[in-house]
């Protein structure tokens, strides 16, 4: 499995948060900027706390069975595995959520006089931070579940330049 790159998922960022504040501006000269929603920081936060907390569980599971310690629960390689699948994903989207909504952001800066569009300018720049911390829990999971003496890893004799 491929490890995430930070240079796909800025580029994610970049490439929506560009559509979609020509989209907002585009919107808003045809009619009104449909809002930007409270759950979307929340729901967000939420995805980066189930990550956080699930990259927390297994690293503590790993250590306790690199240990020996007696009773120690093992992990299944297969739900490893999923956990990781599940990071790449969320990373993925929440670039792109964080993007549409950091592009939206910077639209609705220029109309923070207005108490509504202020709102939704919080709302969105909530929403680029949760983004962000679902990336951030996704690559702290990638990197608990990583396997030591794999290819990729620095000391070893095989891995890339």
């Amino acid at each position: 499995m491929t490890q995430l790159r930070i240079r796909v998922l800025a580029g994610v960022f970049a490439v929506a948060g560009v559509l979609s504040w020509a989209g907002a501006r585009l919107w808003d000269s045809l009619g009104t900027l449909p809002a930007v929603p409270l759950a979307a920081p929340i729901v967000l936060a939420l995805i980066a706390a189930v990550l956080a907390a699930t990259a927390l569980s297994l690293r503590s599971r790993l250590r306790a069975q690199r240990e020996r310690r007696p009773g120690a629960k093992g992990v299944d390689p297969l739900m490893a595995a999923r956990a990781v699948v599940f990071g790449h994903a969320s990373a993925l989207v929440a670039a792109l959520v964080a993007g549409m909504y950091g592009g939206t952001g910077v639209f609705l800066l220029g109309f923070l006089d207005m108490p509504a569009r202020r709102d939704q300018a919080y709302y969105a720049g909530a929403s680029v931070v949760a983004g962000i911390a679902v990336i951030a829990a996704a690559f702290f999971l990638e990197r608990v579940c990583k396997l030591p003496g794999g290819p990729d890893d620095e000391g070893h004799p095989t891995a890339r330049a």
